[in-house]
């Protein structure tokens, strides 16, 4: 970190020019280094340099996540999780701070079993490039930050937020486990900074859903309703970057076409998980590219569909603890064992339909075992997934590509809530509003989605 501080002041004052000493070369410096920071701000984003009010916390984050991340490629991976990874603490010592890192096994394993190895996680979260702040717009006190690659997303959280995350870590997880291709969002890391002479800093670590975002056109945060969901568009042509809201989408749809029904069942899954927590105002995050015309037309040979078929399967890509497994149109080896069968009780909401299905007439034992294993899959609701980075939040419909996920899952529906939700009714009447029960909130959501794709 130290060598990174002093390659980010050479830089600098290499860049003062001759002639510029003292008072004067400072001012220039932080006139240009200003300059670019505007810059930053007026795309969204806002890189954290040496002048930035965050750099010496992101500073800090970078060289605890560094020493956490080797101690867990030191150890190697945890294969069984056991009670005591759940409620694990560790302290690191640095030089002007300690920073903690909570079931640190359990968030290794899901990274494993996500494909997302400890090594490039490192580069990532550690590298010498700054770190990036993303200007939100949302009503929450909390502060963002984006690796420089825009691969994860480094979120500060409140102490109750935390100990949500941490109390349901172990459902989330199971959760995922029986819903390999879920919506929701990856959380990868939940740690404390604390200096001597500030309070305790919690942040979380997690897959940003907009990766990767090179040719992403626009940008939305859904709700269900209507109240305070409207944001201001960019100017057209604007490099800006603004994340739209629920009325913004309006008169729009996401076209799927054959994928439309497992989006349908997987958000009624989702959703009813939370509702399960007691959770409510979560966003369904959205936005959209166009499919270049070599993606549009490719035609999907048998090489491609057997690699898309291990993508979708394998451990390494999907947080599921079975060994193999298979989907439509994927051939098994001949020393293959099917994961065992799952089973849910999720209500649907009327006209959405199961993703995948099978029929079966007369089959030898082989064909019905392998038969057995599409019924599994089907009951966990897995999607051929595409050969790309992020594929689990990754949907190509006909003509665009689809970034969805599920984020903000940290809001109880407490008494504070209930009692916003009848001020709110007072408030706005005859309009939908965010602060409404989990089971209401759900049902909206899952409808907005299916009233909105074809």
């Amino acid at each position: 970190m130290v060598e990174q501080h002093g390659l980010v002041m050479e830089m600098s004052v290499a860049a003062g020019g001759p002639g510029m000493t003292g008072h004067g070369q400072r001012s220039a410096k932080r006139k240009r280094w200003g300059g670019l920071r505007q810059q930053w701000k007026l795309l969204g984003l806002f890189e954290i340099d040496q002048y930035h009010e965050f750099y010496g916390l992101t500073c800090m984050m970078k060289e605890g996540l560094a020493a956490a991340i080797q101690t867990t490629i030191d150890s190697g991976p945890t294969h069984e999780l056991s009670d005591d990874d759940f409620r694990a603490e560790v302290t690191q010592i640095h030089k002007d701070f300690k920073m903690e890192t909570f079931a640190g096994p359990v968030f290794a394993n899901l990274r494993g079993s996500l494909g997302v190895t400890e090594q490039e996680y490192q580069q990532s979260l550690c590298s010498e490039n700054c770190y990036l702040q993303f200007i939100s717009n949302s009503k929450s006190k909390a502060d963002f930050f984006l690796t420089n690659d825009k691969r994860f997303f480094l979120k500060t959280q409140n102490k109750r937020e935390i100990r949500f995350l941490l109390g349901n870590l172990k459902i989330y997880m199971e959760h995922l486990r029986k819903y390999p291709h879920s919506l929701l969002v990856k959380f990868l890391g939940v740690h404390r900074i604390q200096t001597s002479r500030r309070r305790k800093k919690y942040f979380i670590v997690m897959q940003s859903v907009f990766y990767p975002d090179d040719r992403i056109n626009a940008r939305y945060d859904i709700k269900g309703c209507e109240v305070s969901r409207w944001t201001e568009p960019a100017p057209e042509g604007s490099p800006i970057i603004v994340v739209l809201k629920d009325l913004n989408f309006e008169g729009q749809f996401i076209t799927l076409d054959q994928q439309r029904p497992w989006l349908l069942r997987q958000m009624e899954i989702d959703t009813h998980f939370l509702c399960q927590l007691n959770v409510l105002d979560y966003s369904l995050l959205l936005a959209h590219q166009p499919l270049h015309h070599d993606e549009r037309h490719q035609g999907l040979s048998f090489a491609t569909l057997i690699m898309r078929a291990k993508k979708s399967v394998n451990p390494g890509s999907s947080p599921i603890h079975a060994s193999t497994a298979t989907v439509p149109g994927a051939v098994l080896d001949e020393d293959s064992e099917l994961p065992p069968s799952e089973t849910e009780s999720t209500p649907k909401l009327p006209h959405a339909q199961d993703a995948m299905s099978g029929n079966s007439h007369r089959m030898s034992p082989q064909t019905a075992g392998n038969q057995s294993g599409l019924e599994d899959l089907k009951a966990q609701n897995r999607r051929l997934l595409p050969n790309l980075k992020n594929p689990l939040h990754i949907i190509d419909g006909p003509e665009q590509r689809y970034f969805i996920g599920i984020i903000d899952i940290f809001t109880v529906y407490s008494f504070k809530k209930r009692l916003e939700h009848l001020w709110k009714r007072l408030r706005h009447p005859g309009q939908s509003f965010s602060t409404v029960s989990p089971q209401t909130y759900c049902l909206r959501l899952c409808q907005w989605v299916q009233d909105h794709t074809k």
